[in-house]
């Protein structure tokens, strides 16, 4: 796909995949990837590794390589808003036309799939009127928190180090829920110990007080970061647990 921007790579899934299947609505399917890596990196196992396992489940994936520090809040917001409008209005020849578009994000990638599923914040209003939200929400160990139990390096590269209590609870995603976030699946280990399982909990817990339909799984072992887990035990089923979802919304 030669004429995508830089940091958009393109996953096509086998044709005869999920998007024909009998009795699934016409219009295709699509997931924006956002690796994790604390907005300091990219995480190619969170970002290539999940394109392949969606492109094994018929989804149709492109992988995102957001703004990272020296970028501060709102670049990396406001360029996957964009991506995701530029998406669904088919900018790019080859790429599905109006798609239902899945955000799915992990560890730090997962707090920006949060932003860009809630509301903007007042730094994101302040340049960019784009307010494009996805069809459906998969968050991966996410930071949802700059305050609560933060992720500080997290913090440090999204909003510059010292920035004041504020500054980093107005990025708060458990904070910015309301009830037009759309339906999200959110899976966490017990054991994390770089971002604690609370950040899933509060917002869950957001997302019930607003009536948001929402999936919620933590298992007790593994470490932060274990991506699709694969032979590291019970956590290893989420993605199965996460395409069971996908098929029961129509994908």
């Amino acid at each position: 796909m030669t004429d995508l921007p830089e940091g958009v790579d393109w996953y096509p899934a086998p044709h005869g995949t999920s998007a024909d299947r009998d009795g699934l609505p016409d219009r295709p399917s699509l997931a924006v990837v956002l690796p994790g890596g604390g907005y300091g990196m990219h995480a190619p196992h969170e970002g290539e590794g999940y394109a392949r396992w969606l492109n094994g489940i018929g989804v149709d994936a492109v992988v995102f390589a957001y703004p990272l520090a020296p970028h501060r809040h709102p670049d990396a917001v406001v360029a996957t808003r964009a991506l995701v409008r530029d998406l669904r209005a088919g900018r790019w020849a080859g790429l599905p036309s109006d798609p239902r578009i899945v955000v799915i994000g992990s560890s730090a990638g997962g707090h920006l799939a949060a932003l860009v599923s809630n509301a903007p914040t007042p730094a994101e209003r302040a340049v960019s009127d784009v307010d494009d939200r996805p069809d459906l929400t998969v968050l991966c160990y996410p930071v949802t928190s700059m305050t609560d139990h933060p992720h500080v390096g997290s913090a440090d590269n999204l909003l510059g180090p010292g920035a004041s209590v504020r500054e980093r609870s107005a990025v708060d995603a458990d904070l910015l829920v309301d009830d037009r976030i759309p339906p999200t699946f959110l899976w966490h280990t017990a054991e994390d110990e770089h971002v604690p399982v609370t950040h899933s909990l509060s917002y869950a817990h957001a997302l019930a007080r607003h009536g948001v339909p929402f999936d919620l799984h933590v298992f007790e072992r593994g470490v932060h970061g274990i991506g699709l887990a694969e032979g590291l035990g019970p956590a290893e089923a989420w993605s199965t647990l996460a395409t069971a979802w996908l098929r029961d919304r129509g994908w």
